[in-house]
């Protein structure tokens, strides 16, 4: 299959765009046309004293007509600016929002694998950094490329010889200009690698600064830091380097169109073969040729990013999307059933399977616990469950209906998700439980807040539920972002919630009141709990033992104790951590 080049991908992506782009397209024409008249009357104003007339009114009509042409130009230009960016703008705006929408349907593993500086930057930088090809590359290079071509054909009308003595130093300057060409696309896709990195090392720093400073590794970390920088600084200043010479040879050659042009032009008038005024206006209006050429040089950067960007746009447009159904479906209950399931988040020869042919049911309604050593698979089947992974290997049910089969906005709307680390935004702290149920009043999430047992604690900060929690909520203590991430969850109400250890962070005093609330708020629903502290899951239905990604036993908490080793001897290590009791 023939590679699509940049620009006409460019192009495709702009659909929506193409009318304000033609249109600015047209605009930047005609104003390098209205451009060319001030040359075209300069070498008729000469032309007219080379040939000694004295007619003032002939000269005044020149000027004017100059000037009409360098009005028109400036404001047709000024128009076709205005255009291409509001299109530009629009178009901007779409694909951020195309690639957006297009993060939820990745599997949760392709978008936790990125660090958050790559999305920032191909999101934010990249996309923005589309606004000078787009606004400015499309209509003014295509004007600037036609521009040289009306003037060459008029050269040619005037006098061919002139015409092609004209071009001359031009494919010494491109060829130049090629060499730099051939490697710089691949330089440029070097620079957003470098410069990802540097960014991620940013976004980690900054991030992590509470962890440098507890364990005083401020100058290690910091080393790390500054090395990315400096490495994005290198790589510049070498690229810039490596070309300098190129492109000072290039941009000196391209517009010395007058060393052929003067000497041959002179020999020409010499013989008889040219007349004085023809020669005066080849004079001018070469310098026109190869200054639009110039202008439209500018442009190399631009080719070249639009290149790198674009191809960073469509393989994120383009990654596997999680397969589900689109049309939604109608669960008469909520019980869950997989079955022989498999799973390893990476895909080929070398992936490691992390779930190894596991097969379980949890009944509609029933209080179910994932417990066992850490790293054995609890929490990766939970989000399994969710929705966040596709499974390949083996199926997951609920309701009766394969997952697959159920929209993912479905599937996400019928699961709560509560973990130890859940995410709050840096909004207030009423916005951030509202995220369950973005429809509920102020009434609604106080009175959420209230069963979840965080009222009191919310009341008594600074502004109440107007208090800002921070980016990732750092202006709250864990329990506190534990206990409003329970009540945004419990605010959506979805028929199946899954604790991945909800109250980990939250005190011994807290944690009796929070279970009890817990236990009011999720009466009727399907219910998982990934718990260590055994105390907390004794009165469920039914307890998974996982271990090594499998299933080693399961039942209730007294069958446990009966008939698996490894349940017993976590339950004897708890009792024995709270004093025997």
């Amino acid at each position: 299959m023939k590679k699509q080049s940049p620009i006409k991908r460019l192009w495709e992506l702009a659909a929506s765009q193409h009318a304000g782009l033609k249109l600015s397209v047209s605009l930047a024409v005609l104003g390098v046309l209205g451009g060319i008249v001030p040359y075209v009357v300069a070498g008729q104003v000469l032309t007219n004293l080379f040939n000694g007339v004295t007619d003032f009114s002939a000269y005044m009509k020149a000027c004017v007509v100059g000037l009409l042409g360098y009005a028109v130009k400036s404001v047709l230009y000024s128009l076709s600016l205005s255009v291409s960016h509001k299109a530009t703008f629009e178009l901007l705006q779409e694909l951020r929002e195309k690639m957006l929408h297009k993060l939820p349907k990745l599997s949760l593993g392709k978008v936790t694998a990125t660090p958050s500086g790559e999305w920032k930057q191909l999101i934010v930088d990249q996309v923005e950094s589309l606004e000078r090809p787009v606004a400015h590359l499309i209509p003014e290079m295509t004007a600037n490329m036609v521009g040289p071509l009306c003037i060459l054909i008029y050269l040619i009308v005037l006098d061919w010889r002139m015409a092609l003595l004209s071009l001359v130093s031009i494919p010494i300057g491109m060829f130049f200009m090629s060499i730099i060409m051939k490697s710089y696309g691949k330089q440029y896709a070097g620079s957003v690698q470098v410069g990802a990195q540097m960014n991620a090392a940013i976004a980690e720093y900054a991030g992590g600064i509470e962890v440098i400073k507890a364990f005083n590794q401020g100058e290690s970390s910091y080393h790390k830091f500054s090395e990315k920088i400096l490495a994005n600084a290198q790589y510049y200043y070498d690229w810039m380097k490596s070309v300098q010479f190129l492109m000072s040879l290039s941009k000196s050659i391209l517009p010395t169109t007058l060393l052929a042009v003067l000497p041959a032009g002179y020999l020409f008038y010499q013989s008889g073969s040219l007349d004085g005024g023809t020669f005066l206006t080849t004079v001018i209006l070469s310098f026109s040729l190869s200054g639009l050429l110039m202008a439209a040089m500018n442009f190399v950067d631009s080719l070249a990013r639009v290149g790198t960007v674009v191809g960073q746009i469509d393989a994120l447009l383009a990654a596997e999307e999680q397969q589900h159904e689109k049309h939604p479906i109608s669960f008469n209950k909520h019980d869950i059933v997989l079955d022989h399931v498999s799973f390893s988040y990476e895909s080929g020869e070398d992936a490691k399977e992390i779930i190894h042919d596991v097969s379980l049911s949890i009944k509609d309604g029933s209080f179910n616990a994932f417990v066992g050593p850490s790293g054995g698979g609890k929490s990766t089947l939970a989000k399994l469950i969710a929705g966040y992974w596709d499974v390949e290997k083996g199926s997951i049910a609920i309701g009766g209906i394969n997952a697959k089969k159920v929209p993912l906005e479905q599937l996400y709307n019928s699961v709560s998700f509560v973990s130890q680390d859940n995410f709050l935004f840096n909004e207030s702290i009423r916005n951030n439980i509202r995220m369950g149920c973005l429809s509920a009043t102020d009434e609604d999430v106080e009175h959420i807040a209230k069963l979840s047992g965080c009222h009191d604690f919310i009341e008594n900060l600074e502004n109440g539920y107007d208090t800002i929690a921070g980016e990732g909520g750092t202006h709250l203590s864990g329990g506190e972002r534990q206990r409003i991430s329970i009540a945004r969850a419990m605010l959506k109400n979805a028929p199946i919630v899954i604790f991945d250890e909800a109250t980990a962070y939250i005190d011994p005093e807290n944690e009796v009141l929070m279970q009890q609330a817990l236990g009011q708020l999720v009466a009727g629903k399907t219910v998982i709990a990934i718990a260590h502290r055994l105390s907390t899951i004794t009165g469920a239905d039914q307890i998974f033992v996982i271990e090594e990604g499998k299933i080693e036993n399961h039942g209730t908490h007294q069958e446990l104790l009966e008939k698996s080793k490894l349940y017993q001897s976590m339950w004897l290590a708890h009792v024995g951590a709270k004093g025997g009791k």
